[in-house]
């Protein structure tokens, strides 16, 4: 098994009294995603800041690239690219001026510097906006460019703090998919986020951190089995028929959880047999259902069994700044 392109042992930041990361170990192996998926506030951020460079950690290790963080700084950064919270880019230049600007910054080669800022323009959709100043581009525009600009040098490695924070929807999603392009293309990246949705559909591995220590790690699939067994969903259609369906389902998987606002019943069992079987019992008895089917845990119910408390609250302080 080859060695891991980006790998943390035991580190420790602290602010004063306040530690902010408790402790945290990880491996990411090559041309996968590794997610750090936790609130505002968790120590996501400043881990990110210890293994980019931009802080230094208080105990313990990191390495990017195999280079470590701290005794090599200029192999790490030279090997990596960092899309942070905010855009870094210069809301006065153009795209193209903006991405020919970080070239000149990393010393490459003008002729390269232009064919890879036409390649990205052109990967990340930008091709017509590339003459527009970035202070006229929209919220996701911005970010796409943010993130042509990380990888004018082709690092190997790429880490995204919150990369799709304030996108719409639509966004997020096309973002995504740039993103998943850049792994199919053999990119490393390291995503922190606090969006439960975003984590499943990109992560390869996570680890879930709350008060700055890591509290479950996994894939999302086997985080989700450790929150339970899926359920049986049923939606019925009539109000006035929801009890009866609830009765029938009783006699067949035993417990029942019922919504009668939306007019759901749930039931804790991942047996498809039970499905079946209540598929025909409720057409026998002539209840009509707007949806029928097996649910797994979401990573918010993980999260919520783990913590207390859903990913997108706050549960540390403002993180202090390094």
């Amino acid at each position: 098994m080859s060695a891991p392109v980006i790998e943390a042992s035991g580190l420790v930041k602290t602010f004063g009294d306040f530690v902010a990361v408790d402790d945290v170990s990880f491996e990411v192996p090559r041309g996968t995603v590794f997610g750090l998926l936790g609130p505002n506030g968790a120590g996501k951020t400043t881990t990110v800041r210890m293994m980019t460079t931009l802080a230094t950690p208080t105990r313990g290790s990191a390495r990017v690239a195999g280079h470590d963080v701290v005794r090599e700084p200029d192999a790490v950064r030279a090997s990596m690219g960092l899309t942070a919270q905010s855009a870094t880019v210069d809301e006065l230049l153009t795209g193209r001026e903006n991405l020919r600007l970080i070239g000149d910054l990393y010393g490459l080669d003008r002729r390269f510097v232009r064919r890879r800022s036409d390649e990205l323009l052109e990967q990340f959709s930008l091709t017509e906006a590339r003459d527009k100043i970035v202070k006229e581009y929209s919220g996701g525009m911005r970010r796409r460019i943010d993130l042509a600009v990380s990888l004018i040098a082709q690092p190997e490695v790429l880490f995204l703090d919150e990369p799709t924070t304030g996108l719409d929807p639509r966004s997020r999603v096309e973002l995504w998919d740039v993103l998943r392009g850049l792994v199919r293309d053999g990119t490393t990246l390291l995503l922190t986020t606090q969006y439960l949705e975003e984590a499943d559909h990109l992560a390869d591995e996570l680890i879930v951190i709350d008060h700055g220590r890591v509290i479950a790690r996994g894939t999302p699939l086997e985080l989700k089995d450790q929150s339970g067994a899926a359920s049986l969903v049923v939606t019925v259609s009539r109000p006035d028929e929801v009890q009866q369906a609830a009765g029938l389902l009783r006699a067949i998987v035993g417990e029942v959880r019922v919504d009668e606002d939306a007019r759901r019943l749930t039931a804790p069992s991942g047996d498809v047999a039970a499905l079946t079987q209540v598929a025909r019992q409720l057409d026998e008895a002539g209840i009509d259902v707007d949806d029928l089917g097996m649910q797994r845990p979401s990573l918010d119910d993980v999260f919520l069994s783990l913590t207390g408390h859903r990913a997108e609250e706050s549960s540390n302080p403002e993180e202090v700044p390094a």
